[in-house]
């Protein structure tokens, strides 16, 4: 299901939100160039730059549900094993 009808009639498309969510990321991503390059800590450079991509994991995780939600449950626990990985990646660098 790629548009959904919200209350008011209007529809919205997962392409939109796709669009606007890497227009969102790149601009994480710039302010975290930025700020690098200005000397900010780098702890906030990090944080910025995980938030962008947790962002991006988000409207994957999204899809990549839509494609495994009727499977069989074997795909089902490979999705949230391999979520369960991106995660993990995100946040180890995070607290080391």
């Amino acid at each position: 299901m790629s548009n959904r009808k919200n209350s008011s009639g209007s529809s919205i498309s997962l392409n939109k939100i796709s669009f606007w969510l890497i227009v969102a990321t790149a601009i994480l991503y710039l302010v975290a160039m930025i700020l690098h390059l200005v000397g900010v800590n780098s702890v906030i450079v990090s944080a910025l730059q995980a938030i962008a991509t947790a962002i991006m994991i988000v409207v994957v995780a999204i899809l990549a549900w839509r494609y495994v939600r009727n499977k069989p449950t074997v795909w089902k626990v490979l999705y949230i094993v391999c979520l369960l990985v991106v995660i993990v990646g995100i946040i180890i660098p995070l607290v080391i």
